[in-house]
C-alpha cells in the first residue's frame, strides 16, 4: 500500500486519537489500567476495537509518560517492559524473528526474538520463514514476475496461503506464548497481500 493510501487512514486514526490525548493523566492512567484487565487472559487480534482503543490511549500515555508518574497500578499479571516502564502488552507480528515481540506503548522491540524459551523459538522460527516465502510473491521483481507466468494467480495464491498460515499461528503456536504474558495481540492482516482481518478464520 502506498504512503498516498496510507495517509487518509492516518488521519483518521489520529482524530480518533483526540479522545485520549483530551483525557488528564489520572484519567489516562485509570482507563488504561482498567482496559487491561479487561484484556487479561486472552489472545487478541490487532484489529479488534478494544486493542485499536487501547493502543491510541497508549500512544497518548507515552508521549506524556504516563506510566511513569504511577497515577495508576497495572494489574497483577503485567510486568514492567524493559523499552518503556509500561505494562508489558507484546504484539507478535510476522516479523518475529527479526524485530521480536513489541510494545504496545512505545513501539520498540519489548521481547527480543532470542528471550523466548528455546521451545517456542523453533515452531515459531519455522513458521515465519515459511511465511517469509508467501509473503516475498507481493515484493516480487519483474523477473520474477515474468517466471510465475500469471502473476496475479501467484498473487492471490500467495494471499490465500498467508490467510491460512495466520490463522495456523493463531490457534497453534499464539497460546504457547500466553502462558508467558497475561495478554497478546497478533497482527492479523497482511497489508502487501490485501490480506484482511476478515480474511482471517480461526474456526
Amino acid at each position: 500500500m502506498s504512503d498516498g493510501a496510507d495517509a487518509p487512514v492516518e488521519r483518521l486514526w489520529e482524530e480518533y486519537g483526540d479522545v485520549f490525548r483530551g483525557f488528564d493523566d489520572l484519567t489516562l492512567a485509570r482507563w488504561m489500567s482498567q482496559t487491561l484487565g479487561q484484556l487479561e487472559g486472552r489472545l487478541w487480534r490487532m484489529s479488534h476495537p478494544l486493542v485499536g482503543a487501547y493502543r491510541l490511549a497508549a500512544q497518548a500515555g507515552h508521549d506524556r509518560q504516563v506510566w511513569l508518574k504511577r497515577l495508576a497500578n497495572a494489574p497483577g499479571g503485567y510486568r514492567e517492559a524493559e523499552c518503556c516502564r509500561a505494562p508489558l502488552l507484546p504484539l507478535f507480528t510476522r516479523d518475529i524473528v527479526e524485530s521480536g515481540l513489541l510494545c504496545q506503548h512505545c513501539g520498540s522491540t519489548a521481547v527480543a526474538f532470542a528471550d523466548l524459551p528455546p521451545a517456542i523459538q523453533l515452531p515459531i522460527k519455522k513458521w515465519a520463514e515459511e511465511y517469509a516465502q508467501v509473503h516475498d510473491v507481493a515484493h516480487w521483481d519483474d523477473r520474477q514476475r515474468k517466471q510465475a507466468g500469471n502473476f496475479e494467480r501467484a498473487l492471490d495464491d500467495a494471499a490465500r496461503r498467508s490467510e491460512k498460515l495466520l490463522a495456523r499461528v493463531a490457534k497453534t503456536h499464539l497460546p504457547k506464548l500466553l502462558e508467558l504474558y497475561p495478554a497478546l495481540v497478533w497482527e492479523d492482516q497482511d497489508e502487501c497481500l490485501d490480506v484482511r482481518p476478515e480474511d482471517i478464520v480461526l474456526a
